[in-house]
């Protein structure tokens, strides 16, 4: 069942919309089983259980970190994370390259935006990146590569609240572009199961899809 609720959502999406199918919570075996049409890409929001489970199952999956990812955890995932999604504070952007640096290897990461009215939701405004811009940050962070932007949308069931986060946090990737290397910088992470489709008609190219795969969470 698994498998083939990857394989169609998958022809639900576009060519240019990427899949992270989100794992956290679930045991081994249903990563397994969701690897066997060939699906590579799963999320984490948890440091720990990302670890775990990249100790147990195939090195060619390709683990991404979705969660609010404290800078004293960042070691314990610096010599294999594939993409780091939310990535919200100048502080933490230069552990991910120190620790980086230490394993001889770059680390993808998107900006994650504060886009949502919560305050419980984390991330840079437009303002702090064109600052830290403006300080030649990006460029002196040799072991980090900026692929792109995340944006949680807030917790509501106004569809059209959710479209002009989503709408803002494109614009925001759009007014980016020509600060980063656009061959890298190509990847906007917004839509979840229940709006993904909404996320994709405003800009999404990766969507983060866990309970239309796998089920609800326990």
């Amino acid at each position: 069942m698994i498998a083939s609720n990857i394989d169609n959502l998958k022809k639900k999406l576009p060519d240019h919309v990427d899949l992270v199918a989100v794992s956290k919570t679930k045991p081994a075996q249903m990563i397994l089983d969701a690897m066997s049409n060939g699906h590579l890409d799963f999320g984490e929001n948890k440091v720990q259980e990302l670890v775990n489970k990249y100790e147990a199952l195939p090195k060619t999956i390709k683990w991404h970190m979705i969660g609010h990812l404290q800078r004293n955890k960042v070691k314990y995932i610096a010599p294999f994370v594939h993409l780091i999604h939310g990535v919200d504070s100048e502080r933490l952007l230069r552990e991910i390259n120190k620790q980086a640096k230490k394993h001889e290897r770059k680390i993808n990461c998107l900006l994650q935006f504060h886009i949502a009215t919560e305050n419980t939701k984390f991330g840079f405004s437009i303002d702090e990146i064109k600052t830290l811009i403006n300080q030649n940050l990006f460029n002196e962070l040799q072991h980090v590569n900026i692929c792109g932007v995340m944006g949680m949308a807030t917790f509501t069931s106004d569809t059209e609240k959710i479209k002009e986060e989503f709408i803002a946090l494109n614009s925001y990737f759009k007014s980016l572009i020509t600060h980063f290397d656009k061959n890298i910088f190509n990847i906007v992470s917004m839509g979840m199961s229940g709006d993904y489709q909404l996320a994709i008609s405003c800009g999404s190219t990766m969507v983060r899809v866990g309970s239309a795969i796998f089920g609800e969470r326990n």
